[in-house]
This record gives C-alpha cells, structure tokens and sequence, in this order.
C-alpha cells in the first residue's frame, strides 16, 4: 500500500536554471580570482560541504586565503549573495509545484523530502513556502550522509515511519538516486519538468525510467501505485 512520496528538491521541486546563478564561476569573478585557481580549491570542498565537514563560510575562507583574496568584507558579501541566489530559486517554482503537494495531501500521503545540500541551503529550505507541506525533511549536511547511501534513504523511511516498499521516490535522476531508491523497493519516476535543451542535468532522460514531465502527472500515475 502506498503510503510516502519522497522528494528530490533541486531540479525536481525548485530549479536553479530560472534565477541568476551563483555558482564558482560567478563567485570567481567577484573575487576578483582566475576561475581555474579559485575551482583549485573550491571544487575540492564540495564532499564536506555536501556532508556537514565544512561550511559555506570556511570553505570560502579557505579558498579566498589560498588565493591570497581573503578579507572578512569580501566572504561576507559572497556568502550574501550565495544565500540570496538560494532564496530566488523559490521565486521560480513551477506552477503545478504546490498544487501537487496539496493534491498529495488530500489523499492523505505523507511527504518527504532527500536533499544532498550545503549548510547555506539548510535554513533557506526550512523558510520556504514548501517546507510546511514535508513531513520529514532529511539534509545530506545534517545527516553526514549524501546519496546515493542507501542509509539516506532508509533515515528518510525512518522519519516518516513507513517501509521502502510503501513509497514513491521522484527526482530529476542525479546523484544516482532514482537507481538507489529503486533498489531499495520504492516505486521510481525521473521528474523532468524543469528539463530544457538550454538546462538539464549530466545524466539527462533515463531511458529505463518511467518521467514524469509535468508536476500534476504524477497525480494520474499514483492511481496506479498500490
């Protein structure tokens, strides 16, 4: 019986692509530092930043240091903006987005939320208009685990006290999530509604999963999910 819907969130509930982004490159150029000596050092951070070992805020200390950068004025504006740039991205959610979260609810299915994040995107999650529709929310920072570690999955199952078995995973397909869940006995879609040619993950459409190219579909495709 299919009692959970767990969610991916970036490029499955908000997308970065519809906002100014503020990734390396951008963050480079405001630095005032050679995109390929700041990566030197900012790429290298990614896995602690994903598993709560490193904050925004230390890993660019460190990276403006290195450059010889660093001054407390500059990592604070960076880290602004860093935080503004996530925030936006709740500007630009797809319209059927929350209409699809109530219809979730209606039905009386729990939700959950498995998101590989860094420590500035904890908090902009948490005071967004969709976190009061999650019933368990599990951040890889929190967690010190990322996926695709089956173990975030079962926490998430966990949370919201149901089995694998019992759930729906939907994400756009990075991070090898969609073959994690799916070994794990929960029913799988790739979420593609924020694909475009301009802007769509590495992986792109997954051939051996059911997509789902509008919010609402997935509606229509849990009528039949027992």
């Amino acid at each position: 019986m299919l009692k959970a819907v767990i969610f991916d969130m970036y490029e499955t509930l908000i997308t970065h692509f519809c906002s100014p982004l503020y990734f390396g490159s951008q963050i480079a150029q405001d630095a005032g530092i050679n995109e390929a000596d700041f990566r030197r050092i900012w790429d290298t951070t990614d896995g602690d930043r994903t598993i709560g070992k490193m904050t925004l805020e230390a890993a660019i200390r460190l990276t403006l240091e290195e450059n010889g950068k660093y001054s407390d004025d500059l990592k604070e504006r960076i880290v602004q903006k860093r935080i503004a740039a996530k925030k936006e991205c709740f500007n630009h959610i797809h319209h059927e987005i929350i209409p699809m979260l109530k219809g979730l609810k209606e039905r009386g299915l729990l939700i959950g939320l498995i998101t590989n994040c860094f420590s500035e995107e904890v908090d902009v999650i948490k005071e967004s208009v969709l976190f009061p529709y999650l019933d368990a929310a599990i951040f890889s920072f929190v967690e010190g685990v990322k996926k695709p570690d089956y173990e975030i999955f079962k926490r998430c199952c966990v949370a919201l006290g149901v089995l694998p078995s019992e759930c729906v995973y939907v994400g756009d397909g990075g991070a090898y999530e969609l073959e994690a869940a799916r070994s794990l006995g929960m029913t799988v879609y790739q979420a593609t509604w924020y694909f475009t040619q301009e802007a769509s993950p590495p992986t792109g459409i997954k051939d051996d999963f059911p997509g789902i190219s509008h919010p609402l579909e997935l509606l229509e495709k849990l009528k039949t999910v027992c």
